[in-house]
């Protein structure tokens, strides 16, 4: 016998996502306010839609765990991490049921890291009949925003508690927020708005590489698109530390010229330039990170594409990201 907690418990906690939408039976997590999802461009709502970071916690005694879902994507994975310490990952192709057993006897916390792609609807808990449910206990873990690219989204790392930005979140204990949006970390001024209004102890901005990849800015509009957005950041953000990162290594785009005439190496001087601009013009909390200093030409072995790092990759950007990012 099992006793089922429904989709929209209230007791079931939603972290690491902006909006959720409800239907019947069943609730969405988007990374962005899902209510208006026609303002944003078509693209970049599609990637919103993909859960990357988003974890659903709670509290039981169960030994047994059996989560309904439907999702999108046929290698997406769901992580099971257990008083913090990643317990087992389960497929979610389409609809279906993924259960957990011998989870052990006593009261504990539950996260649920849901995958860093494709579409995921959840339909519900089954646990143990007569086990204890309750929310999780209230933390105090510093909130911690990271905006990107699909370098950010991780869509090639092994299963959701593998990508970068969860690595450093957990070994921080920082609660995370990730924005990567596979191809479309383009300035946009409203992912600039959801970040304002979001509470935040650290902002961290990877920038640069889909601009390159699509030609969407230019010499003439970089730069200044960098300072539009942090500065719309700062609305509500005035002292929070803002990180802002250059592109990684990547092979045949260091020197090469794209359709505007950028290369990434120029790229990183635009980045690095606006930081500097921010500081002369009185912002004391903003900072630079070099992609290089992250991810250099010493480990072009694992971009399989030249493009995205490998799962080992990934490891290898959070070991870096973990020395430079500034702690809070």
């Amino acid at each position: 016998m099992t006793q089922l907690i429904a989709a929209g418990d209230s007791r079931l906690k939603w972290l690491g996502e902006i909006s959720t939408e409800v239907g019947d039976g069943w609730v969405m997590p988007w990374r962005v306010p899902h209510s208006e999802r026609g303002l944003y461009a078509l693209e970049l709502a599609e990637r919103a839609a993909m859960p990357a970071g988003v974890r659903l916690c709670f509290r039981s005694d169960s030994s047994s765990l059996e989560v309904s879902c439907d999702s999108s994507e046929e290698r997406n994975l769901l992580d099971l991490v257990i008083d913090g310490k990643l317990i087992s990952s389960a497929k979610t192709v389409g609809t279906t049921s993924i259960r957990f057993g011998n989870l052990g006897s006593g009261s504990k916390s539950f996260e649920l890291w849901l995958p860093q792609a494709g579409e995921f609807r959840f339909g519900g808990l089954r646990i143990e009949a007569g086990a204890e449910f309750s929310a999780p206990t209230e933390s105090s873990a510093k909130k911690w925003i990271t905006y990107g690219s699909s370098i950010s989204q991780c869509r090639t790392a092994n299963s959701p508690t593998k990508t970068w930005p969860a690595i450093v979140a957990r070994t921080r204990g920082y609660d995370l927020t990730c924005l990567g949006f596979g191809g479309q970390c383009h300035l946009d001024p409203l992912i600039a708005r959801v970040i304002r209004d979001r509470e935040a102890d650290l902002i961290s901005l990877c920038l640069g590489i889909n601009i390159y990849g699509g030609a969407t800015l230019n010499q003439r509009t970089f730069g200044p698109g960098i300072l539009g957005f942090v500065n719309i950041v700062r609305e509500k953000h005035p002292t929070t530390p803002i990180v802002l990162l250059s592109p990684i290594y990547s092979p045949g785009r260091e020197d090469t010229l794209n359709a505007v005439g950028f290369t990434l190496k120029q790229m990183r001087d635009e980045v690095s330039g606006a930081v500097e601009t921010l500081k002369a013009n009185g912002d004391e909390h903003v900072s630079y990170v070099d992609g290089l200093d992250v991810f250099d030409s010493s480990k072009a072995h694992l971009l399989p594409d030249d493009l995205h790092p490998d799962n080992e990759g990934y490891g290898v950007m959070a070991d870096n990201m973990l020395r430079l990012l500034p702690k809070v």
